[in-house]
């Protein structure tokens, strides 16, 4: 199914190039500096990555991503554009996106912040998650936390 209906909005998995151009839109502002070109979202589809969006009703708020399970690992992210925070969508995605997780058969959850973004951490440490490193990429100045939830 591309389309289903969560939390009171919109859930669609990205299906061509208009979708994937919504889902890079909502990364790259969520997540500037790992800004991706449309060649890498592909590349990414290409890998096994779910990749959706979130509306409300017609409206862009949200996308997600969950990696293919890697030795039990699932890693789900949620993001959500800025101006559309604490209205419930965030909960609703990572519950959408942890439910497809569970049944592709991962032992464990992770996740991926950046660091500066305070409410995603706070939001991934109220659902369970624990923190398990931070670090800064090679040539890189940002900070990321990487966080994991046992199933």
């Amino acid at each position: 199914m591309t389309e289903q209906h969560v939390g009171g909005f919109r859930v669609r998995l990205v299906d061509g190039a208009d979708a994937l151009e919504e889902w890079r839109y909502v990364h790259n502002v969520v997540v500037p500096p790992a800004a991706m070109s449309v060649g890498e979202v592909r590349e990414r589809l290409a890998r096994g990555y779910r990749l959706e969006n979130a509306y409300d009703g017609d409206v862009l708020v949200g996308c997600s991503t969950v990696r293919p399970v890697v030795d039990g690992v699932v890693t789900v992210i949620a993001r959500v554009l800025p101006e559309f925070r604490r209205r419930g969508f965030g909960a609703a995605l990572y519950e959408h996106a942890l439910a497809y997780a569970r049944v592709q058969g991962a032992e464990a959850v992770e996740t991926c912040v950046l660091g500066v973004n305070e409410d995603g951490v706070r939001f991934a440490l109220r659902r369970g998650f624990v923190e398990v490193e931070r670090y800064v990429l090679d040539g890189e100045s940002d900070e990321w936390v990487d966080l994991r939830l046992p199933l």
